[in-house]
């Protein structure tokens, strides 16, 4: 069951890797990278120390990744390994590790965000777990439409000072996207473990993904209200002022970081404030098809997604044996 969390990890680390190499800070920890002025200015917007986030959580997941397959080796079981799928572009702008060109693997100029997860944990009457057909508003409509990027590709994209802030503004929105899936996949596959090790495994990390995600929950309330299309795609961008009609209130207001109470189990108890959801039936192809539909994998190769569908089949068919 870990090979999958392990796999994810990997790909966590890759993509938060291209952030750090744009925005963060390179260093002894985290490096391989330069740094881009522009980008990182823009990106600042949202909070003056975003480079030190990006690059501590480059590092968390660097080390959970690490740590899981290290742990499994430990164990006699095969650890996950994705090399073989390094085979995407990334950005060519400035501040890259050049040695990384064509080595991604995954993609951060093609996004579709869901950011329904705004308006989740900000409703007190609704739980995806027990209301599967709710659908909570999205916080930045126009990110589920189209394909935006949330890195420079090039240079070019910093040239365009709207369209680079939004830009930053579409990474500070994938930062929580990400993290919260992480943060409902631990506890839902430790309802699977039969070890108790592996479940002091799972519920020792996922309490971190929480850490990252209300972080970047906070941050992502920073970004400016913009609208811009992208000069290569045509695509176009709007980013609200959430705290104004026709948001605004309880559901957009933009400093209700902490998780609002909400059904849980049952609706005969009373609410409490909670992950969500957490159901564990089907959460490893759920978290795959989550990712897949978020576009972070365009252009992978059909061996890529057989590898990681044989993972996420192998997570859920884990029964706990008590």
């Amino acid at each position: 069951m870990l090979r999958f969390p392990a796999a994810l990890e990997i790909l966590e680390a890759d993509f938060w890797i291209q952030y750090n190499e744009l925005g963060g800070i390179n260093d002894g920890e985290v490096g391989g990278g330069s740094g881009n002025a522009l980008y990182t200015k823009a990106i600042q917007v949202l909070d003056e120390d975003m480079a030190v986030y990006i690059h501590d959580n480059t590092d968390d997941e660097i080390t959970h990744h690490n740590f899981l397959n290290a742990y499994l080796v430990s164990q006699g079981a095969d650890p996950a390994n994705l090399d073989s799928f390094r085979t995407l572009m990334g950005s060519t702008a400035t501040g890259v590790n050049t040695a990384l060109i064509g080595k991604r693997l995954t993609n951060l100029t093609q996004l579709t965000l869901d950011t329904s997860w705004w308006t989740r944990y900000r409703d007190d009457n609704h739980n995806p777990d027990l209301d599967p057909a709710f659908t909570f508003p999205q916080a930045v409509p126009s990110l589920a439409i189209g394909e935006h990027t949330a890195i420079p590709r090039t240079d070019a994209d910093t040239k365009h000072k709207a369209f680079l802030q939004a830009i930053a503004n579409t990474a500070g929105f994938h930062f929580p996207t990400i993290e919260q899936g992480g943060n409902s996949l631990y506890p839902s596959l430790a309802q699977r473990a039969s070890s108790v090790e592996v479940l002091r495994i799972l519920i020792s990390i996922g309490p971190t993904e929480t850490m990252h995600f209300q972080t970047w929950s906070d941050k992502a309330g920073n970004a400016p209200p913009v609208s811009a299309v992208d000069p290569v795609t045509g695509v176009s961008v709007t980013f609200p002022d959430l705290n104004s009609p026709p948001f605004g209130g309880e559901l957009f207001q933009t400093n209700l970081i902490m998780p609002e109470p909400c059904p849980f189990l049952s609706r005969s108890l009373p609410i409490v404030s909670i992950i969500r959801p957490t159901k564990t039936e089907g959460v490893a192809n759920g978290a795959l098809t989550f990712l897949t539909d978020m576009g972070l994998f365009k252009g992978q190769s059909g061996a890529f997604f057989a590898y990681m569908q044989g993972l996420a089949n192998d997570a859920d068919a884990a029964v706990r044996v008590c």
